[in-house]
């Protein structure tokens, strides 16, 4: 029998190495009323994703180890259709097209203003 699998369409996972980015989205996604589940790295969300599933990712590109859009590319290899958000500091143009070629919900560019991760976050759960 396999395991059970929960879904929350009000949970959004943000992944991100930089401690201080996860808490400052983790603390604006809460105060629009969103529950939060952070991860320092891909392969710490892969793991969890067994257990669980978020409505939306919020997911940096640039992390050690393994790649915002890696982990994405994984997910869709899993067949886990999970409306993700990208963020980064360093826009690279291939890695820009690979994600939205992957079907990324949102390409932004740190800082963010809130409006736009907002408006971002809400075209992501409408999908």
């Amino acid at each position: 029998m396999g395991e059970t699998v929960l879904c929350t369409p009000t949970v959004i996972w943000v992944v991100d190495d930089d401690a201080s980015v996860r808490s400052g989205l983790s603390s604006l996604l809460r105060s629009l009323d969103y529950e939060v589940v952070t991860f320092e790295s891909g392969a710490e969300l892969l793991s969890a994703v067994v257990r669980a599933r978020p409505a939306c990712i919020i997911s940096d590109v640039q992390m050690p180890g393994m790649s915002g859009v890696d982990m994405f590319a994984r997910l869709i290899d899993a067949k886990l259709a999970i409306p993700t958000l990208f963020i980064t500091a360093y826009p690279m143009p291939e890695l820009h097209q690979r994600a939205l070629a992957l079907g990324a919900s949102a390409f932004l560019i740190k800082p963010v203003s809130v409006d736009d991760l907002t408006a971002a976050v809400n075209a992501a759960l409408a999908s």
